[in-house]
């Protein structure tokens, strides 16, 4: 037989028992000890931080308007031990009488409750591996991506820099430097033909320089004998001097050639 938290005799007693009766239910014994003690509902409220309607619903063993038995459970543990009594035995009677109260087990283990949701919330060990498996292969993919963009810019700036230097070398180089202009009224004069530019130097007698540089196009030159040349690829030049041919095998050394020429 259960007693009644409302019926008198309930409410009749003026001392605080010692210990949770045999048919007394947790919440009832409880409201018991803080009566007894003179504390008012709201004043707990505020000092264990709980709603007023949650204490309410535990004096009264509402369980259907409570939240999950775990938690019931530590609200008696809080209460109890705020009061300073023992809450082992008001929680062994809880689970004596919550089945009956709620169709449901104290331990049903809170099988639709979003606290054992939030449990899985951070994943088996399994869908860690996993979310670490996937940003790693995103980072390493990110840092391959970055390396093939800066080797392709510096690869674009090398060019870059290639192109202007040779554009410069050709410029220095491919120069015609007939420095009679064409030719000569005095003097003997000197002819080159070119098969492939090459680069020559021609100076006469008097220090002129008469051609230099990489030539590719027949020179007329005019100076003062002997003239001191300069080629650096014999196979590429057909010498002539005052209009006869002269062959550059005696002067060519290494496919080079660099001798006086004379009358």
């Amino acid at each position: 037989m259960e007693v009644n938290p409302n019926s008198p005799q309930s409410n009749s007693s003026s001392a605080a028992p010692n210990a949770l009766g045999n048919v007394q239910r947790p919440g009832e014994y409880l409201r018991q000890i803080r009566t007894n003690q003179k504390l008012e509902l709201d004043s707990v409220a505020k000092e264990l931080n709980i709603p007023v309607k949650t204490l309410t619903a535990l004096e009264q063993d509402d369980y259907k308007v409570l939240p999950e038995a775990t938690f019931i459970k530590g609200y008696y543990r809080i209460y109890a031990k705020f009061l300073k009594v023992d809450a082992t035995s008001i929680i062994q009677r809880f689970d004596d009488i919550y089945a009956n109260d709620t169709g449901m087990l104290p331990n049903h283990a809170l099988n639709n409750s979003p606290i054992k949701i939030m449990g899985k919330l951070p994943g088996s060990n399994r869908d860690r591996n996993r979310k670490w498996l996937k940003r790693a292969l995103i980072t390493a993919l990110v840092l391959l991506v970055l390396g093939i963009l800066v080797a392709v810019i510096q690869n674009m700036s090398g060019s870059s820099s290639s192109t202007e230097q040779i554009s410069a070398s050709d410029a220095s180089d491919v120069q015609v430097l007939s420095l009679d202009g064409g030719l000569a009224t005095s003097g003997d004069q000197l002819g080159l033909q070119f098969s492939h530019p090459t680069s020559v130097h021609i100076v006469d007698s008097t220090g002129k320089v008469l051609a230099t540089g990489r030539q590719a196009s027949t020179l007329n030159l005019s100076g003062e004998p002997p003239f001191q040349i300069r080629l650096d690829d014999a196979t590429a030049v057909s010498l002539s001097l005052n209009n006869e041919a002269i062959s550059l095998s005696p002067y060519t050394v290494n496919g080079k050639a660099d001798f006086r020429l004379s009358r």
